[in-house]
């Protein structure tokens, strides 16, 4: 099993002078948190479609044993709202993700808080997600002329790739979604929004996806020594295998594992909070 506490981005103007030391150049950010934390999410990916050089040169600044989750584009979640997605994940995948090497992680799929559940939608988009390095090349070759030139076609050897699912609309809070995960492997992301959306935590694949927006104001809230506490219990509990008595659920009990891998992500950082809610968290965990 592996626990990995880390922080959702890493370039925020805020954090310059507070959680960045004074005078630390920019370009020297990523190599800062990096070694304070064992992973980072990176989102400018949702936003746009990122260049093979930047994820190379992100690959280069980190340890050999950092990883990155990669946040799949709100194209195709946002936009296109899954449907008729192939070409648009092609390009995903050949926009550089393969450059991030044996630092390739989760990938995180969120969907819009407007999409309601649909499961013949989700089946489909499932089946399009490839799952090893072969399956990720055929996929990326498909691709179209919007990374035409500048594409990155060869998937790291024993490329094994994980999908995160973080839901936004209450009609997914059902049995039905979990074994439907479960049947698919993908996690099913643990999301703490101060209440906005639904805070799931059913166990659907051998590793556990959370993100941390704020405990009790989204996005802008720090984690108080007690709510870290709560979520220390149960990142140790779904590391060794197990569930939490007070899990929030909606599935089934989960099959019983020896152990599963854990990745969480303060994305609390508005006011600062989340690079230093992670580093007390992981405090707790060690």
């Amino acid at each position: 099993m592996t626990v990995r506490i880390g922080i959702s981005g890493w370039r925020y103007a805020g954090w310059r002078g507070k959680f960045y030391p004074p005078g630390l150049a920019q370009r020297c950010e990523l190599a800062y948190a990096a070694e304070r934390f064992a992973t980072i999410e990176l989102n400018g990916s949702f936003y746009s479609l990122q260049r093979p050089s930047s994820y190379a040169r992100w690959a280069a600044e980190v340890p050999d044993d950092f990883v990155f989750a990669v946040k799949g584009s709100r194209y195709i979640t946002h936009m296109l709202r899954l449907v008729g997605v192939e070409t648009a994940l092609a390009n995903f995948f050949a926009s550089g993700l393969f450059e991030l090497g044996g630092k390739l992680g989760p990938i995180l799929w969120q969907l819009p808080p407007t999409l309601k559940y649909e499961r013949e939608r989700l089946e489909r988009f499932f089946a399009l997600l490839p799952r090893d390095g072969p399956a990720a090349e055929k996929l990326a070759r498909k691709h179209d002329e919007r990374v035409a030139g500048r594409a990155s076609l060869a998937a790291p050897p024993r490329l094994k790739l994980r999908h995160a699912l973080e839901i936004r609309h209450p009609s997914y809070a059902q049995p039905e979604l979990i074994e439907l995960l479960r049947r698919e492997r993908i996690a099913l992301v643990v999301a703490d929004t101060a209440g906005k959306w639904p805070l799931l935590e059913d166990l659907t694949a051998d590793f556990v996806y959370v993100r941390l927006h704020g405990d009790e104001k989204l996005y802008e809230g720090g984690y108080s020594d007690a709510a870290l506490e709560r979520w220390a219990k149960r990142v140790r509990a779904w590391a060794r295998g197990t569930q939490v008595a007070d899990a929030r659920t909606v599935g089934k009990p989960p099959p019983k594992r020896k152990s599963r891998d854990v990745f969480v992500y303060f994305d609390n950082d508005v006011k600062v909070h989340a690079p230093f809610d992670a580093q007390r968290l992981a405090a707790l965990i060690r």
